[in-house]
C-alpha cells in the first residue's frame, strides 16, 4: 500500500512540474522557437498570426495541439511543420494554450 500511494504522489509531482513550466521556456526546450517567433517571421508563421488567425476558433486548441504533435501544412504556405512527437499531449496544450492567448 505504500508503495502505491509512493507512486501516486510521484506521478502527481511529475504532472504538476509539467503544467508548472513556463511555456516560454518549454517552446524553447522542444525546439519550437527554430521557426517560429512571437512577432517576427522565421521559417513558420508568427505566434501573433497564429492568435489571430484561430481567435474565433473554438475547436482551434484541440486541432493545435494534435497538430503541433502530429505535423502539418497547406495552412501557412508550402512549408509543412514537421510532427514533434517529443513533446507530449499535455505539453502541446500548454504550448498552444500559450500561443492563442498572445495578442
Amino acid at each position: 500500500m505504500k508503495k502505491l500511494i509512493t507512486s501516486a504522489i510521484l506521478i502527481m509531482s511529475l504532472t504538476t512540474t509539467v503544467y508548472a513550466v513556463d511555456p516560454k521556456t518549454l517552446a524553447q526546450s522542444k525546439n519550437c522557437l527554430a521557426c517560429h517567433a512571437i512577432d517576427s517571421k522565421l521559417v513558420g508563421p508568427t505566434y501573433k498570426d497564429i492568435a489571430a488567425k484561430y481567435k474565433n476558433d473554438p475547436l482551434a486548441e484541440d486541432r493545435l495541439s494534435k497538430k503541433v504533435i502530429l505535423g502539418g501544412g497547406g495552412v501557412w504556405g508550402t512549408m509543412p511543420m514537421p510532427p514533434n512527437t517529443q513533446v507530449t499531449p499535455a505539453e502541446s496544450k500548454i504550448l498552444v494554450k500559450w500561443i492563442l492567448s498572445i495578442k
